[in-house]
């Protein structure tokens, strides 16, 4: 499409893929969406990105990224089916984290039917420089029907100024103002003789604004693969753990009427797991493999939320760390294995995103896999002297013959663990 054109598109539940290709110098971007009515977000409830990954009506919600060889792309899901009446418009945005879009290559917006895969319209946004921030696109309304249309107007102040375009207020850093100067107290006085009044009780105080949006986040790479929570912020509350990859298509051979291959869905079932240790020398597992699900609010204060046995759910698998026991961990790591449906990680495009109830997300993207692995270290939390410290790990390992992934990772990271086979 060319820019400023238009074109229909079903009312239905959409994918919008926001792509660029990767590389040496090439800054990460991220995706967002703004619901508008007259223009503006209603609140900062309206604005979809990662620090805020879900409307409260279901229509609009930030998947994330993925990467396919030398692209990355992250993904909004567009349900217009769920769009409130009053909303008119949904605006679809890219920021840059760490540069500029002149230093990203081939950037452009897919928006595909979710269901089908079919492509609904495609605008490949060219020209950049020093713009921060791109409106790539938008669904609107015209006569009862959704419409998208290729936009690409640029920024150069980011994605905050481009919330704050529409209305978002945005969380800014508070600088302590300077001390004052000393002054001398006044002389004391004698206080006046009057009669006795009666006071009014005064009127009960406004309820608090509610707080403006953090637009902060952390990527972890190769180059700056650690990060502190405790310097984040994030030491209390909940430690959310997404890992979330691309379902693979597979040929299953020569279909015998239509004489064509036909592509199909890979059964690929990953298992999200932890490995803990507590500060009294306790240690054990969380996985799906035997049940042992943890519990959030005794030992090991750590819960595998489910196991994704199909591989076609949008949320991935997840699993919560209870940071109001901080002070009980040593350290946890957190690993994936293959249960079913692939001999390695190879052609996984996955991401890693730990979200704790404070502070800023974590996220970074596996690497490409190039050996037979089944087992893959993902992070590995430590506290040291109460700091606690979340280090990208990213490992692919591979189990020797007749070894379970799960005892493979254990001697890797020293754990110490005795295993027995175990089933679901």
């Amino acid at each position: 499409m060319p820019k400023g054109s238009n074109t229909p598109v079903p009312a239905t539940a959409l994918r919008v893929d926001v792509g660029w290709r990767s590389g040496p110098g090439v800054p990460d971007a991220d995706a967002s969406a703004l619901l508008l009515a007259g223009g503006k977000v209603r609140s900062d409830a309206d604005f979809v990105f990662y620090n805020q990954p879900a409307h409260a009506s279901g229509a609009v919600r930030h998947e994330g990224k993925r990467q396919d060889g030398g692209r990355v792309t992250d993904t909004l899901l567009v349900d217009l089916t769920r769009v409130e009446p009053g909303i008119e418009t949904v605006v679809l945005a890219a920021s840059c984290d760490g540069g500029t879009f002149g230093q990203v290559p081939d950037l452009s917006i897919e928006v595909k039917d979710a269901a089908h895969g079919t492509v609904a319209a495609r605008f490949d946004s060219t020209g950049a420089t020093t713009e921060t921030a791109f409106v790539l696109g938008e669904f609107y309304r015209r006569q009862g029907a959704w419409k998208f249309r290729a936009v690409g107007q640029g920024y150069s102040s980011g994605l905050e100024g481009l919330a704050t375009d529409y209305g978002i207020t945005v969380d800014e850093p508070q600088h302590a103002a300077p001390p004052a100067a000393p002054v001398a107290p006044p002389a004391p006085a004698a206080p006046p003789v009057a009669p006795p009044v009666t006071v009014p009780q005064p009127p009960p105080p406004p309820a608090a604004p509610p707080a403006p949006v953090r637009l902060t986040k952390v990527t972890l790479t190769k180059a700056a693969p650690s990060v502190s929570l405790t310097k984040q912020g994030g030491t209390s509350g909940s430690l959310h753990v997404n890992l979330n990859w691309e379902v693979r298509k597979q040929f299953s051979g020569w279909a015998a009427k239509l004489g064509r291959p036909v592509a199909m869905h890979a059964d690929l079932d990953l298992d999200l797991c932890a490995l803990w240790e507590l500060t009294d020398g306790r240690k054990g597992v969380v996985q799906a493999l035997g049940n042992a699900f943890g519990s959030l609010h005794q030992p090991p204060f750590i819960h595998l939320d489910g196991d994704d046995r199909t591989g076609a759910s949008a949320s991935g698998e997840n699993l919560t760390v209870n940071l109001d026991h901080k002070h009980q961990f040593r350290r946890i790591l957190v690993f994936v294995t293959i249960y079913e449906g692939a001999r390695s990680f190879a052609d996984l495009h996955a991401t890693v995103t730990l979200r704790p109830q404070h502070g800023a997300p974590i996220d970074f993207s596996l690497d490409e896999c190039t050996v037979p692995s089944t087992v893959c270290a993902l992070a590995l939390i430590t506290n040291n002297g109460g700091d606690l410290v979340v280090q990208r790990e990213a490992r692919y390992l591979v189990p020797e013959r007749g070894v379970s992934p799960q005892r493979t990772v254990d001697h890797a990271y020293g754990w110490g663990m005795n295993w027995t086979p175990g089933r679901k």
